[in-house]
């Protein structure tokens, strides 16, 4: 069997973010579909996910650090001290072990991950939207039993349907039982006569289907919902993992979000700025109208209540603050320009010359 490790290819003091980060990686290179006629890609692929399955639960991770198995079963030794032996230690106090012959517990699926991406206006108000991902489905044809139509099935041989194997080795403690999936069964703790022909007896199907996520109002971009049992479903029956997906939200071309406050930029000529105004501005909810005192200057900031992002645990709604920008006119007519130049004067500040011809530009304009 290989290195969990090295199949994930990381060090064995990585941490479970590093662990995570490796498996997305890798899952994107050894997908089926980015290896079309690759021999042995759906293998390799499904290798990857079980070495990520037991590495991302901690408990799993530390069994195989310790015994190289995820499943650990019991020790035991001949005249040791602790009378029933190491195993009924192990297994009274963590939970571990059991017999040969004890109910076998069916593999759980691989967790899955997807990305969905919203509009800033679906964040605020919340959507129902759907997602596509390639996911292990249960094989109808089988009833996910992996066994064809009328194939006999019986329990394990060689493991006599516990599903697992153990090897003994000597300690210093004595004899050391650890315990592994059966090469045989893969597991199951039965085989059948007669594979399952559409699922090759995996008992499940690799194949795209798609889930509705309810995506709450008020969301922001980078969390990410978790929707159980709708990960990839476990081999022959075994329960489904879950669904982790990321949301993200797409720039808006006016409004930006600071935490459950919305900004934006309310542009106003240097006319009502100066005088004062009533000024329209259209929110995401609808327009409004934001009163603009006289003499405001660019930057000043008007914060309009409630008509933010609602607080995604909690009632209520964050603020839209709307930042002034006070714009000069470029596009002066003669008469414009002109009657700026005085005001220019009566207030005493001083200004370029006028342009030549600026003057006969004047006469022609009131000749007119």
């Amino acid at each position: 069997m290989s290195d969990l490790y090295d199949i994930l290819g990381v060090d064995r003091a990585a941490s479970a973010e590093e662990i995570k980060k490796a498996y997305r990686k890798k899952a994107r290179e050894l997908h089926p579909d980015a290896n079309p006629g690759v021999p042995h890609a759906e293998e390799r692929f499904k290798a990857l996910a079980s070495a990520y399955e037991i590495l991302s639960d901690p408990r799993k991770r530390d069994n195989y650090d310790r015994y190289g198995t995820a499943d650990v079963g019991g020790f035991g030794g001949n005249g040791d001290i602790f009378g029933g032996g190491l195993g009924d230690i192990f297994e009274a106090f963590f939970n571990v072990g059991g017999s040969a012959g004890g109910p076998r517990v069916a593999n759980r699926g691989v967790d899955l991950e997807t990305v969905l991406e919203i509009s800033l206006d679906q964040a605020i108000t919340g959507t129902a939207s759907e997602v596509k991902v390639r996911t292990a489905l249960a094989c109808d044809t089988c009833d996910a039993t992996g066994a064809a139509a009328g194939a006999e099935v019986t329990t394990c041989e060689q493991c006599q349907g516990s599903g697992q194997v153990r090897q003994v080795r000597q300690s210093i403690l004595g004899q050391m039982v650890t315990a592994s999936a059966c090469p045989r069964c893969g597991g199951e703790g039965k085989t059948v006569s007669e594979s399952c022909r559409s699922c090759t007896g995996e008992g499940r199907i690799i194949q795209d289907t798609n889930y509705m996520i309810d995506v709450p109002a008020g969301i922001d971009g980078g969390r990410t919902l978790r929707l159980n049992g709708r990960g990839a479903v476990g081999p022959r029956g075994g329960p489904a993992g879950d669904l982790y997906v990321e949301v993200r939200v797409k720039p808006h071309p006016v409004f930006t979000r600071e935490g459950d406050n919305l900004r934006a930029v309310l542009k106003v000529p240097f006319t009502q700025a100066s005088l004062g105004a009533s000024v329209d501005f259209d929110t995401l909810d609808g327009p409004i109208e934001v009163e603009v005192p006289r003499g405001s200057q660019s930057g000043r900031v008007f914060k309009i209540a409630d008509r933010g992002v609602p607080h995604l645990r909690g009632r209520g709604r964050g603020h839209l603050l709307l930042e002034l920008k006070v714009e000069t006119p470029g596009d002066l007519t003669p008469e414009q320009e002109l009657l700026l130049r005085q005001f220019a004067e009566d207030r005493g500040d001083q200004v370029h010359d006028a342009p030549e011809g600026f003057m006969r530009r004047i006469k022609s304009a009131f000749s007119q």
